[in-house]
């Protein structure tokens, strides 16, 4: 039997679903929607395991050990992110009101908090800023866009997404602190 959230969580949720709503809006416009679903397909995983895998371009020195830093950050990240989901159990926007394109996709599972591809992003732009900031003009507008595509999609509330911009930056953050 799932949880019922209280009566202030629903509250909180239908004025996030107003301002959900107002974004899909912009769904309707067949360019901006193929960017939204592109943005959150590369937010899936391609871009980051990209990030990591072509650490050894990047850095001739400690190669090897920043693809390691990346992938234990990330490892250990979604093994947080994955508990807090089950967790909290919020379902996502899609799901919970009717009147948004999302993907068309299946979503991974029903629950949204906190979204784990901003979170993602946010920690890859924070550990790239430490170590190639110069890919950062590139890596930024991906990461917003993949932020955004969450919730125009309809999978995310923003405070989904400002839940896991947080979540990267910490595990970025102490991830550079035990590299040292």
């Amino acid at each position: 039997m799932k949880p019922h959230p209280p009566a202030v969580f629903e509250r909180l949720d239908l004025i996030e679903w107003q301002l959900c709503q107002r974004l899909a809006g912009f769904n309707v416009h067949a360019p901006w929607l193929a960017l939204l679903r592109l943005s959150s397909k590369l937010g899936d995983w391609p871009l980051w395991v990209g990030l990591i895998l072509v650490q050894p371009l990047l850095h001739t020195a400690g190669s090897g050990q920043r693809m390691a830093q990346y992938t234990a950050t990330a490892l250990v990240a979604i093994g947080i992110y994955r508990w807090l989901k089950t967790r909290l159990c919020r379902e996502r926007p899609f799901i919970t009101f009717s009147g948004i394109i999302h993907c068309n996709e299946p979503a991974r599972d029903r629950y949204s908090f906190p979204s784990g591809h901003t979170m993602h992003a946010v920690m890859f732009c924070t550990l790239t800023a430490a170590h190639a900031p110069w890919l950062l003009p590139w890596l930024v507008p991906v990461s917003l866009l993949i932020a955004v595509s969450r919730v125009g999609l309809g999978l995310h509330y923003i405070s989904d997404v400002a839940a896991g911009a947080l979540l990267g930056l910490v595990f970025a953050l102490i991830s550079l602190q035990l590299a040292g």
